[in-house]
C-alpha cells in the first residue's frame, strides 16, 4: 500500500480509526477524517505514534451537511493529487428524529447522502489512481424494503428503521455506481463489517459485539487484496461475496434512490 492514498470517513474513533491504523501498517498514505479538527488531530496523532507511518494526514467535516462536504471535498482538491481508496465508513444511529440544516434526516443524510454526494465530488481524484476502489460500509442490519415516501421518517420514526434503510440505500447506491464504472478502472463494493463492539452499537443496541480487529477485516480486505482489482458490484460479509436483501438488486429502485439523491443534493456525477 506504500505510496497509495486512502481517505476514510469517520475515522477518529471505532472501526474507521482501527481500519486507519492497519492500513497505516501497511504503508498507506492515511486521510483522516473527523467531525471536528480535535478529534482529527488527536486520531492522527494517536495512529502516527503507533504506526511510525509520518504520511498521516487529516480533514475536517460534517456529513451531515451539504456545504461542509463540498467544503471538505474542496480541501482535499487542494492538497492531494489523486485518491486511490476511498473508504466511506462514518454512521450513525439516532434514537429520535432530527433533522440537519439542509432539512433532511440526519440518519439519512450522513449514512446515505454523504456517500453519495462526497464520492460524486471526489471521482475525479479517484480517476486519477491508476488503479482505484470505492469501499462503502453498509451492514446486514439493511433493510429488505424500501418506501420512498418514508424516506426521511416523514411518516414515522423509528430509530432501527431508520438505520437499516440507510444501509440498503448504501447497497443500492453501490450496486448503480459499479454498474455506471463498467468500464473505468474503479471499482465500487459494500460490506457487513460484523457485529462490532463500538460506540454505534452500543447507542443503538446496547453493549455486545466483537473487537475492532475484526470489525475492520473486511473493510482492509476490499481496499488492498490484489485479488479484487476486477470484482466490483459485490457485497462481502467474513471476506466472500454473499447476497444482500432481494430488493437491493431491483434495477428500478437503484435508479429512483439515485434520481432522489441527485436531487437533494443538487449534484449529478460526470462519467
Amino acid at each position: 500500500m506504500h505510496n497509495k492514498t486512502i481517505l476514510i470517513t469517520g475515522s477518529t474513533d471505532g472501526i474507521g480509526l482501527q481500519t486507519a491504523v492497519e492500513l497505516a501498517q501497511m504503508g498507506g498514505h492515511i486521510i483522516v477524517h473527523g467531525r471536528n479538527q480535535q478529534k482529527a488531530k488527536l486520531a492522527r496523532e494517536g495512529i502516527l505514534k503507533q504506526t511510525s507511518n509520518e504520511h498521516i494526514e487529516y480533514v475536517v467535516g460534517d456529513l451531515s451537511s451539504l456545504d461542509e462536504i463540498r467544503q471538505m471535498a474542496k480541501d482535499i482538491h487542494e492538497r492531494f493529487d489523486k485518491i486511490d481508496v476511498l473508504i466511506n465508513n462514518a454512521g450513525v444511529i439516532k434514537k429520535q428524529r432530527e433533522l440537519n440544516q439542509d432539512g433532511f434526516e440526519m440518519t439519512f443524510a450522513v449514512n446515505h447522502l454523504s456517500y453519495f454526494f462526497l464520492t460524486g465530488l471526489l471521482l475525479d481524484l479517484i480517476e486519477k489512481s491508476e488503479y482505484s476502489r470505492i469501499v462503502n460500509v453498509a451492514s446486514m442490519a439493511h433493510a429488505s424494503s424500501l418506501d420512498f415516501d418514508n424516506l426521511q421518517s416523514e411518516k414515522y420514526f423509528d430509530s432501527y428503521d431508520a438505520y437499516s434503510r440507510s444501509k440498503l440505500c448504501n447497497i443500492l447506491f453501490t450496486y448503480k455506481l459499479a454498474e455506471m464504472l463498467t468500464d473505468t478502472h474503479i471499482s465500487a463494493n459494500v460490506l457487513h463489517p460484523g457485529v462490532i463492539g463500538t460506540k454505534l452499537l452500543r447507542e443503538g443496541w446496547g453493549s455486545g459485539g466483537s473487537s475492532l480487529s475484526n470489525g475492520v477485516r473486511n473493510s482492509v480486505y476490499l481496499a488492498t487484496n490484489p485479488e479484487l482489482k476486477n470484482v466490483s458490484g459485490k457485497y462481502f460479509s467474513n471476506l466472500k461475496v454473499v447476497r444482500s436483501s432481494s430488493i437491493s438488486y431491483d434495477i428500478d429502485i437503484q435508479n429512483k434512490l439515485w434520481e432522489k439523491s441527485e436531487k437533494m443534493t443538487d449534484f449529478h456525477f460526470q462519467l
